[in-house]
């Protein structure tokens, strides 16, 4: 017998994401034969942007895991874009990923009234792209070799 619960539950969303990854290393060769376990494979990688006072104008938060990089957000303050700053936080944060973590490639997520192509302009080619997500918008996955 088995009870089913839905609610939010971060200590057991934590221990099943462990599970789930530790099940993956083992059915996958790829994943197997990396260094470390799934957890000390995943690190951070956040590059900020301040300005003289020490106030956030942009940054870019991800991490890495295996061969790649992720990109979770990326964002510049409204008086700072179109000067280049996404473009030098962006290239940092790949250029860390490449040189200091091995990484192989980088991906992202953005909507089309975001940034699609801003990370076109900068490499990144649409490998997936979910229509009406949310109602309205299109959501674009993209990839970028790193070498």
């Amino acid at each position: 017998m088995f009870r089913i619960e839905a609610e939010v539950d971060k200590e057991r969303c934590d221990l099943l994401r462990s599970r789930l990854r530790d099940t993956n290393s083992v059915a996958s060769p790829v994943l197997a034969a990396l260094r470390g376990t799934p957890a000390e494979r995943e690190l951070p990688l956040h590059v900020w942007a301040l300005d003289d006072a020490g106030g956030l104008v942009g940054g870019l938060v991800g991490h890495t895991w295996t061969t790649w990089l992720h990109v979770t957000y990326l964002w510049v303050d409204e008086r700072h874009r179109g000067a280049g700053l996404g473009s030098r936080l962006l290239a940092l944060a790949e250029r860390l990923a490449r040189a200091d973590r091995g990484c192989r490639g980088a991906r992202l997520e953005t909507w089309d009234f975001q940034a699609p192509e801003f990370y076109r302009r900068h490499g990144y080619k649409v490998v997936c792209a979910i229509p009406d997500y949310p109602p309205g918008i299109t959501e674009y996955t993209l990839i970028k070799p790193l070498g």
